[in-house]
């Protein structure tokens, strides 16, 4: 049948219609528990090396051709049209994400201490500056010059430094970052601040070095002193860098957002399908990390419990926050991407007279070792990178509310714990800092917590007359999001798909009693169940005038012959 302009709407339209007659059919139907993910952490042939894509390259992919294969992908329109878009691929029973070699559960599964947390991915103290340090590797191009070295204990650093007149801006958000990524879950580098004397550096043979001009050559005495002339002395002649420690393993490069890497047997889930690299973004926009992409990512071949396998590495923490190469992050960063046609489009029909209100910010910063980094307009669904990616672009309301979860486990005692290890110059200006990611984070539970109800971490309990609860967890409650007085929790429950307790509420309670199972042992099971599974239903309404929220469904088995229940697993409505 040729494709006409009026057919092929109406086949556009049959297909939505088809996928919501698909999703009405499916209530009352058993749930089964996914089967688990092969752990990717088994020993695999070691990948070759492959090379990060160019800037241009990266750039034109992402922000082109990867948005118009999205644009011209019908599938997608319909699943995000019908209210059911592709889930991340690695999630478990729980809606959460086992452990990998991509990420942890850290502070969100388990809260780190205060010292835990200020320590980060740290196993030493730097490097050591009390003896000489070995150039093996420099570059001059760029803002700002740096190099590697090889300290005394034969450990591998790089050296990055800040930009002249903002001491402490791209070392201090290097530090943060890490801390704080590393506490959400994922693989970083450790980072340390280092203040060290220049006579300590001596140059190594055959240094390789790439110039001003972009030219590849061997290093030389004066290439080095040039470079230690373009770099900020603190009075008492140290200078203050940023020491990153090579990460373990051989290295092999970056990831990609998308797609797997094909010569590794281990990688099986698509990138950009993957819950923690989806749910990274909320991390992403909460820490103002607008370059959060390929090239700042690194996969090493490691040794880990006998086993050999790739490890994947977030890297490059410089540009988060207020912080960017040259100084202060620009007005625009996190509001437009850095070829962005929506705000060329909007700018030529508004013919130049539309000012978003993110414009307005005044052009000088008041704190230079921490930039540009605000709340006022901070939008955490809205916030843009500077290229797109690929794996944010295919982020649900799940994905979000999980990568919520990370943000809002952090307290304000550990917030302020980390950003001391910034050692910032200026008191009030790690004042300033730590108010603006409490700002922050707030604005992004409150978004994400809005969407998705924020019930988590069910369990049973019996009581001493043997009956037993299903108890919960209020996540906006217990952040502080919410107050604990004036809000309605709503359940029912089912078995087997038959309603056995109508919806019925109760007021600041996070627990439900539960029906005795034994009760209901003469009960036929229909043949469309395997075992006897009970469902239960659970929403949150806050105030008189507010909304009962989506709801999250809790599945439970009978046990011990019809006399207890086994958590089996939930789902939430996205």
């Amino acid at each position: 049948m040729k494709c006409t302009k009026n057919n092929c709407l109406s086949m556009s339209i049959l297909s939505i219609i088809l996928v919501f007659l698909i999703i009405g059919c499916s209530a009352n139907k058993p749930y089964f528990v996914p089967d688990p993910l092969p752990d990717d952490r088994q020993t695999s042939p070691k990948p070759e090396f492959r090379k990060a894509q160019n800037d241009f390259t990266d750039a034109f992919n992402q922000q082109f051709a990867l948005q118009g294969e999205q644009f011209f992908d019908l599938s997608r329109h319909i699943r995000n049209l019908s209210g059911k878009p592709k889930e991340a691929y690695n999630i478990n029973a729980f809606d959460e994400i086992e452990n990998s070699s991509w990420f942890t559960n850290r502070n969100a599964f388990e809260k780190m201490s205060i010292e835990e947390i200020a320590r980060g991915p740290d196993t030493g103290d730097g490097p050591d500056t009390s003896q000489n340090w070995t150039i093996c590797s420099a570059k001059a191009e760029g803002v700002t010059p740096g190099f590697t070295i090889v300290d005394s204990r034969d450990d591998k650093y790089v050296i990055k430094f800040d930009p002249i007149g903002f001491a402490g801006l791209n070392s201090g958000v290097e530090v943060i970052g890490t801390k704080l990524f590393y506490a959400a879950g994922y693989n970083v580098p450790e980072n340390y601040i280092t203040h060290f004397h220049p006579s300590i550096l001596t140059l190594g043979a055959k240094v390789k070095f790439t110039d001003e001009k972009g030219r590849k050559r061997y290093m030389t005495e004066d290439d080095l002193s040039e470079i230690l002339e373009r770099v900020e002395y603190q009075p008492n002649g140290l200078i203050r860098a940023t020491a990153s420690k090579y990460v373990p393993g051989d290295i092999l490069g970056p990831f990609n957002y998308q797609s797997t890497r094909k010569d590794d047997p281990n990688d099986l889930i698509p990138h950009q399908h993957r819950r923690e690299l989806r749910g990274l973004q909320v991390m992403a926009a909460w820490l103002n990390h607008i370059d959060s992409k390929a090239a700042n990512s690194m996969d090493t071949y490691i040794t880990e419990n006998e086993k050999s396998f790739v490890k994947h590495y977030l890297i490059d923490f410089g540009t988060i926050l207020g912080s960017g190469g040259k100084g202060p992050q620009p007005k625009k960063r996190g509001h437009e991407n850095e070829l962005d046609p929506h705000a060329l489009l909007l700018r030529a029909v508004s013919l130049g007279l539309y000012i978003p209100g993110w414009e307005r910010q005044p052009d000088e910063v008041e704190y230079p070792c921490i930039g540009r980094y605000e709340s006022d307009h901070y939008h955490p669904h809205k916030f843009n990178f500077i290229f797109p990616n690929p794996a944010y672009d295919n982020l649900t309301n799940l994905d979000g509310f999980w990568g919520a979860k990370l943000v809002m486990s952090f307290t304000n005692q550990q917030l302020r714990a980390v950003v001391a290890t910034a050692q910032y110059p200026d008191s009030d200006a790690a004042e300033y800092l730590l108010q603006m990611l409490i700002q922050r984070r707030d604005i992004t539970g409150r978004y994400w917590f809005n969407r998705v109800c924020p019930l988590d971490r069910f369990a049973l309990f019996t009581e001493k007359n043997s009956i037993q609860n299903l108890s919960f967890i209020d996540l906006a409650v217990m952040t502080g999001l919410e107050s604990p007085n004036g809000n309605a929790y709503r359940y029912s429950i089912n078995r087997n798909g038959a309603e056995i307790v109508p919806p019925t509420t109760v007021s600041n309670a996070t627990q439900i009693p539960l029906p005795n199972p034994a009760d209901w042992s003469n009960v036929p099971m229909p043949e469309s169940y395997l075992h006897n599974q009970w469902e239960i239903t659970v929403q949150v309404k806050r105030g008189d005038q507010g909304n009962w929220s989506k709801w999250v469904k809790v599945y439970l088995l009978e046990q011990g012959g019809g006399s207890l229940f086994l958590l089996q697993g939930l789902r939430r409505q996205g």
